[in-house]
């Protein structure tokens, strides 16, 4: 199982950005995934998932202006971000668990200046 993200860069507050994260395997139809996110000097925080069939949690401070979706054709998932703010600035990560395993894709910058 390899996942890498990518999409990342810099933007200005108020602007958007969309992160992908490709999945090299058998059983992404089948799989539930996260993105995570890790700020300068901050431990590492999800930000929210989508389940096998498509249903999305997140985390309270990203409601309303994220969006995670998945192409099962494509075997990518993706991270709609808008309305950012400085504050989102951080390295962001996806992940999967299978068989009790995390995997996780190398991170993608996420720099917003105010």
């Amino acid at each position: 199982v390899q996942l890498q993200a990518s999409g990342g860069g810099l933007v200005q507050a108020g602007g958007s950005l969309r992160l992908s994260c490709a999945y090299s395997g058998r059983t992404f139809r089948y799989s539930a995934f996260g993105w995570y996110r890790q700020g300068p000097g901050k431990q590492r925080d999800v930000v929210g998932g989508i389940s096998s069939g498509g249903s999305t949690d997140y985390a309270d401070s990203v409601k309303g202006r994220f969006t995670i979706s998945r192409d099962n054709a494509k075997n990518t998932m993706y991270l709609q971000m808008n309305s950012l703010k400085p504050e989102d600035t951080a390295v962001y990560y996806c992940n999967v668990r299978q068989n009790g395993i995390d995997y996780w894709g190398k991170g993608t910058l996420v720099t917003v200046s105010s």
